[in-house]
Order: structure tokens, then C-alpha cells, then sequence
């Protein structure tokens, strides 16, 4: 059986720590990234750039932080989500494997959150797949109405029978996102579910990898002093094998 490794991570945008306290982790970040070895990895709160961090953080790096974190060997890609007063941030996608095209779309359900989905087609072990990087909102109706889009989304821009991948921070303590996603035939692990956040003290799993078109493996999150200082999110890996043609 032929697999390959998905990654997902909300990074935080590579700040941990509070007030006075805040401290820079997009370095570690980076090499955890490395240590993930995923094919693919899929990133939410991912700096495009930040004035105000870039002056109090005396190593801030000068490119964005999905370029910063992709490893050697790996196509990077990175649209924004959110404008705000000093700077952007967004949905990055890393890839092991050759990119064909990505496209963004907004999928803001109200003003005060700004949110976004990147799409991004690779081709992976000869083969394409669609890979599709979200972070939902906090407010229950509006990841129902944001699942509502990007199913319509995905009727649009990914052929029926071309593998899919949808990953990201999905924000949902329940079971309403999986459910939703499920009858639109995209599966997640039939598997106990994996706590992902707060990391120090994991109690939801709120970062998901759901499919289509594939064989769902293996999937573990990363857990330890290390992990639970990176960012508030523990990353999530699938080990995902193609279904037969």
C-alpha cells in the first residue's frame, strides 16, 4: 500500500506567552515542522508579516512565516485571511510534493472574523490531490453556514473523482463539523478522537484532517513539554494510502 503523510497545525502565529511574557517561537516552530516530516502540511495563523512583532522581536524572521517554516525541498504557500492594524496572517500550505495551482476563498460569516480557505492541487506520487486548508470561526452558526461554503466550494472547483483532503482548526467542540462533513462524504479517522487543544492541558480535538478518495491509516498528535510550548494547538499527522482506481 502506497501512503503519504498529512500534517495539520495552528501555529499561532509563532507568538506564545502573554503580555510582558510573550515570547518568539516561530523558530522552534520550524524545526518542529521538520520533525514532523509530513508530505503536507497545512497551517493556520501563519504570519504574512507584522510590523509591530518584527520591532519587538529582535529575531523575527525577514520573510513570511510559511516561508521561513517550509524545510528544504518544500513548496510553500500562503494566503491571507485576516488585515489587521500592523499586519496579516492566514492559511499556508507546505508541500513535499510539486504544487499545480492554488486559489483562496473568503469564507467570512460576520465583521468581527475574518476567515478564509487555500486550496491548493498537488500532485503526489504520480497522482493529483486537492487539498483544502480552512479555519473556521468561533460561533457554532457561523461554522455551519462556513461548512455550508466550502461544500458548495468543493462542487465547483474539485471533480468528483479526484481525491480530497480537508484539514485545518475547525473550532468545533462537538461532533456537528464531523457529522456535516460526513454526509457530504468527506470521512474522518474512525478512530478515538485525538485532543489537539489547549496543548498544555488537551481536552478537544479541534484540528481535523477529513477525506475523500482515500484510505485513512494511522493519525497521532505529537504530546510532551516541547509540543505544549510551541503553540496553544498540538499538531495533527494522518497517514493516508490511496484508494484503489
Amino acid at each position: 500500500m502506497t501512503t503519504f503523510t498529512v500534517a495539520t497545525y495552528n501555529i499561532h502565529k509563532g507568538v506564545q506567552g502573554l503580555a510582558l511574557a510573550r515570547r518568539l517561537e516561530i523558530h522552534n516552530l520550524g524545526h518542529a515542522v521538520e520533525m514532523l516530516d509530513a508530505d503536507v502540511v497545512c497551517l493556520q495563523e501563519v504570519r504574512g508579516f507584522n510590523h509591530q512583532q518584527a520591532k519587538r522581536f529582535q529575531h523575527w524572521p525577514p520573510m513570511g512565516q510559511a516561508d521561513f517554516l517550509a524545510p528544504l525541498g518544500y513548496e510553500a504557500i500562503y494566503r491571507s485571511n485576516a488585515i489587521t492594524r500592523h499586519g496579516e496572517h492566514g492559511n499556508a500550505l507546505l508541500s513535499r510534493w510539486p504544487i499545480l495551482a492554488h486559489s483562496h476563498e473568503n469564507i467570512s460569516d460576520h465583521r468581527f472574523e475574518q476567515r478564509g480557505l487555500l486550496h491548493v492541487t498537488l500532485q503526489v506520487q504520480g497522482r493529483e490531490l486537492h487539498v483544502i486548508v480552512v479555519h473556521l470561526g468561533l460561533l457554532p452558526a457561523s461554522r455551519v453556514r462556513q461548512i455550508e461554503q466550502l461544500q458548495r466550494y468543493i462542487v465547483r472547483h474539485v471533480p468528483p473523482n479526484q481525491a480530497l483532503v480537508v484539514a485545518g482548526d475547525f473550532n468545533d467542540w462537538g461532533r456537528t463539523i464531523t457529522r456535516l462533513m460526513t454526509d457530504f462524504g468527506c470521512q474522518a479517522p474512525p478512530t478515538q478522537a485525538l485532543a489537539t487543544f489547549p496543548s498544555r492541558l488537551p481536552l478537544a480535538q479541534l484540528d481535523h484532517v477529513y477525506v475523500r478518495g482515500l484510505h485513512l491509516v494511522n493519525q497521532f498528535v505529537p504530546k510532551g513539554r516541547y509540543w505544549a510550548r510551541l503553540s496553544d494547538h498540538l499538531p495533527l499527522v494522518v497517514t493516508l494510502a490511496w484508494e484503489p482506481a
